[in-house]
This record gives structure tokens, sequence and C-alpha cells, in this order.
């Protein structure tokens, strides 16, 4: 069943062809840490992080890296340029310090650090894959999101956020306890997630069969290899239990493809269709050879057969996009 607030039905523009849509390069760009970090683990012709490797099945390259520019111009344009849905702009006082968890090329940090100038913003993630050059207050820091947080107990942030995390994280309920304890009273923390599936109004995704199936696989091996990527709609569910209050589930449609006649949506399904084609490999390379004992030859094989299927305009499909914000209660003692 669909979650209870998303976006409208989306009609369908018949009259259009989807046209390639030319993204930005990620920079290609690393902090200085320890070697350990930088000795990356090649595997299938993709490029892995070596820090705690083989915990986190999803690439480090250059590849990967504009796949993640991509995924954040959509986020993006969902929200209509809003980088999060936590009521920060009308908070006061303004968030001081922010938290980015699993901050990827870091671009959600920069963005931040610029509509938050006044605040200190830290970035983490397992890869050094980060600009050189920040702005004075912008940050970036290797840390497991699994293992205990590099900063002290004591230590408190006004905003934790974290996005795409889905398949990297094991525990859920114990990352959903530290950002709890990592916030002060009254600040807030946001998940932003999308769906490992394709769906439609109409019945049209049973002429993307290899999709839907990628769906059921990732599922399947993801949650074979004990993180499971198809984790959106259970957020909320999560943030209530760990005590958060104020919770809050914005839930949209994201078109793959020119489909739809509205105009934003229509150039919002061009960009997701070359997220949604840049993200197969990704995501299930490892997960498939790994865990269901797949050949290259034969993950390879069906990678492209579903990216040819992500082609097909009569599929009027499209992916669930999960926003959940929450409040650490005010009336608790810091």
């Amino acid at each position: 069943m669909p979650p209870p607030n998303f976006h409208e039905h989306i009609q369908v523009d018949t009259s259009d062809e989807d046209s390639i849509y030319d993204a930005d390069s990620a920079a290609d760009s690393s902090l200085s840490f320890a070697s350990s970090v930088r000795d990356y683990y090649y595997e299938n012709g993709r490029r892995y992080h070596a820090y705690r490797y083989g915990q986190y099945p999803i690439p480090n390259d250059q590849e990967e890296q504009d796949r993640l520019e991509i995924t954040h111009h959509v986020f993006k344009l969902i929200t209509g340029g809003d980088l999060y849905r936590a009521p920060l702009a009308s908070q006061q006082p303004r968030p001081k310090r922010i938290l980015d968890i699993g901050t990827g090329t870091g671009t959600w940090a920069l963005d931040v650090a610029e509509d938050f100038p006044e605040a200190e913003i830290i970035g983490t993630d397992l890869s050094p894959i980060q600009p050189n050059f920040s702005p004075p207050n912008c940050s970036f820091i290797i840390d497991d999101a699994e293992s205990d947080w590099t900063f002290p107990k004591d230590e408190k942030f006004d905003y934790i956020h974290a996005r795409s995390m889905g398949g990297g994280i094991g525990d859920w309920e114990r990352l959903m306890r530290q950002a709890y304890n990592h916030l002060r009273p009254g600040g807030w923390v946001e998940f932003q997630e999308f769906e490992a599936c394709v769906r439609s109004d109409d019945g049209t995704d049973e002429r993307a069969p290899m999709l839907l199936d990628l769906g059921r696989r990732l599922d399947e091996a993801s949650k074979k290899f004990g993180k499971r990527v198809g984790i959106a709609s259970s957020l909320a569910g999560w943030v209530r239990n760990a005590g958060f209050t104020n919770v809050t589930e914005d839930v949209y449609k994201c078109p793959v493809g020119s489909w739809p006649k509205s105009p934003r949506l229509k150039e919002l399904g061009r960009v997701s269709k070359i997220a949604v084609i840049e993200s197969i490999e990704p995501y299930s390379l490892a997960l498939f050879t790994r865990v269901l004992g797949w050949t290259y030859e034969q993950a390879q094989d069906y990678v492209d057969k579903c990216r040819r299927e992500t082609l097909n305009s009569s599929c009027h499909i499209y992916v669930f996009y999960y926003f959940v914000y929450a409040q650490r209660p005010l009336s608790e003692q810091s």
C-alpha cells in the first residue's frame, strides 16, 4: 500500500520523449587522512573504501561520486530547492551546530554551510571523497556511523541530517539512539531516503519486469547482507521508538522519465531517470556477486537489461522519496 501523505496522481504526457540530461560531475578531490583510509579496494571494475572494508557494499569511485551529485539534484528538485524539511529557517535561535552523517561528496553539507554561515557544519563518512577546500564553517571527518561516533557523549548538535543510508546501516535503532543522544533538547533530526523499487498508478510498471525483479532481488540480497536497502517506509516508526516527538513523514512521488504532463515533474523525471540508470550497478554489483553468488558477467548482463528497460518511455513509473524529521523533546535536560 502507498504511504498516507504522498503527492497527487501524476498526469501522463504522451507527446514527449525523454532527452539526455547532462549532469555536472562531482569534483575529484579528497581530504588528507591516514593511509589506511586511502588504500582503496578494487572489485569488478569498481573502487570501494578500505576503511572498515566490506561493511558498505556501494563503491566510492569517481563514477559513484558523479551519481551522488545527480541524486543530490533530484532531492532538490523534489523539494523545490530546499535542502531539508525540518523547520530550521523559522527556528529561534538559528542552528549553530549541524551534523551530516554519511556526507558522501559533501555537497549537501557545503550547501547548508552557505545557508547557515553562522553555524558549524560537520560531515562524516567512511570515505575521504570530499573537497580539499571548503568554507571555514564546514569540515569533514572520517567516521563510521555504525560504531560509537567520534564525538564525546556531551557534544550536542542542533540538527542532524542523513540521506540515502539505506543499504549501509545494519542497526537503525542504534543509529537513532545515537542521533537522539547527540541532539540538544529541541534539536531536529532528519532522514531522507528513496524506496528501492518502482511503482505505477496505471499498471505500466508491469512493462518493466526487470526493474520489478531488481527491487525484489535487492531486498533479498541486502537482507542477507545484514543491511537492508528498502528501509524508507520504516524510518518514521524507528524515529518514534527512539523517543523523538513532532515526527513528520513527507512522501513524494518522483517520476522516472519525462512522461508527466507537468513541466516541473517532467524535468524532475528526466533527471530522476538518469539517477535510476546510474544507481542500478552500484547498488547491485557487490550484493549480487558477494551475497547471491553471481559471476561478474551475470551481474553485468542483468544491470544492462535493467538499464535498457528504464529507457522505455511507455512505463509511467515512479519512486517514493521519504523525508522524515522529528524533534528531541524540549523538556529534557542536556
